[in-house]
């Protein structure tokens, strides 16, 4: 049973916080493994990396939290959790737990938590993890830092820093859960990096019962019917995207994006004045209010670079910016830059992949 928690407690100077002592015994950092039709979700192996960081920061162990039917492949993700940097995972198989539904998930996952106590729980911002947190959080009546873009620790008083755009994407603020625990946070797909598994790590299998029914949850799974993607853009999981912004001025000038990308084999993307224009399909606008991408290579054409577009496409390994305006934001953080008229440049970018590709394909 949750009772209400104290109100933070200010010792010394301003902004000091000392933690209620009741809450001190709360530790560790826990990520949701989250899986569906026996694949894991990639944003969870992503918070496991970033979720190792934080444990370290903290010297505490890092957990998965694998919630799943009672078969081999849910403890099978326990394996996986491991491997990617956990040094717990915490697993209740039960049959109510199937398929994913918010009340049996709900009583499952703060079950967990109020039994085990972490520090920090982290879930992915998909739509099953937003669904989760946010009913876990009011359920613990605890805080959640939703959409994030950063995570650290304030070492002064062992609180979590979630970091995310606000006002439209035109501010980055920092929100600290002080005198709150879990600190809970959730994290779009690929704006952590993903990790490299290390096989030889393994751990310790943590079971716990659901104690639930079938007949006690509203809900009814009736039938599973896979949403078909194979005709819409898949930015988050490109290697290579080719983008433009309202720099290409009109329209038509956008097929210049187009001829370039199918060249490369690349993925289109677009920042939001494009997509509000109309110009092109809303699933493929980068920034705040669309897609957040980590590919190889991002070549951004007639793009700003303004806090909106940046805070979706940052993290690209390799940068091109392409603008007439030498003073464009982009160019700060570009790894190369290409300062001209993006109509000119496109086509001769084309033309010489296209024979670079080319003579590629006849030496092999």
């Amino acid at each position: 049973m949750n009772q209400e928690k104290p109100a933070p407690e200010r010792k010394g100077g301003k902004g000091k916080y000392e933690l209620d002592e009741r809450l001190k015994a709360y530790q560790g950092v826990w990520v949701f493994i989250e899986h569906e039709r026996d694949e894991v979700h990639p944003v969870s192996w992503e918070l496991l990396g970033e979720g190792r960081k934080l444990a370290d920061q903290l010297g505490v162990s890092l957990s998965g939290v694998v919630l799943g039917a009672p078969d081999l492949a849910t403890r099978q993700f326990c394996e996986q959790a491991f491997h990617h940097g956990a040094d717990t995972c915490y697993l209740m198989a039960d049959p109510t737990l199937s398929a994913y539904r918010n009340q049996p998930f709900t009583k499952g996952l703060t079950d967990l938590v109020n039994r085990y106590q972490p520090e920090i729980l982290l879930l992915g911002a998909t739509a099953q993890g937003r669904d989760l947190a946010g009913s876990v959080a009011t359920t613990l009546r605890t805080g959640l830092t939703a959409d994030c873009t950063a995570l650290t620790i304030d070492m002064e008083n062992r609180s979590m820093a979630a970091s995310r755009p606000t006002f439209g994407g035109s501010l980055l603020c920092t929100i600290l859960t002080l005198n709150y625990r879990p600190q809970m946070a959730t994290v779009r797909p690929r704006v952590m990096a993903m990790p490299e598994p290390d096989r030889s790590r393994h751990g310790k299998i943590i079971e716990h019962p659901l104690c639930l029914v079938e007949s006690d949850i509203i809900t009814k799974v009736l039938e599973y019917i896979p949403d078909n993607q194979q005709d819409k853009p898949q930015l988050p999981f490109a290697d290579i995207i080719v983008a433009g912004g309202r720099g290409m001025k009109r329209a038509e000038n956008f097929q210049l994006i187009w001829d370039l990308a199918m060249v490369l084999g690349a993925e289109v993307g677009a920042t939001r004045p494009v997509v509000q224009a109309n110009w092109v399909q809303a699933e493929r606008q980068v920034g705040q209010s669309g897609k957040t991408v980590r590919p190889k290579l991002y070549i951004a054409a007639g793009i700003s670079g303004a806090i909106q577009h940046r805070v979706g496409m940052a993290d690209s390994d390799v940068i091109i910016a392409i603008n007439s305006d030498p003073n464009a934001p982009i160019f700060d953080f570009a790894s190369y830059g290409i300062v001209g008229n993006a109509m000119t440049i496109l086509p001769a970018l084309t033309e010489a992949f296209r024979q670079q590709l080319a003579t590629m394909r006849m030496a092999s």
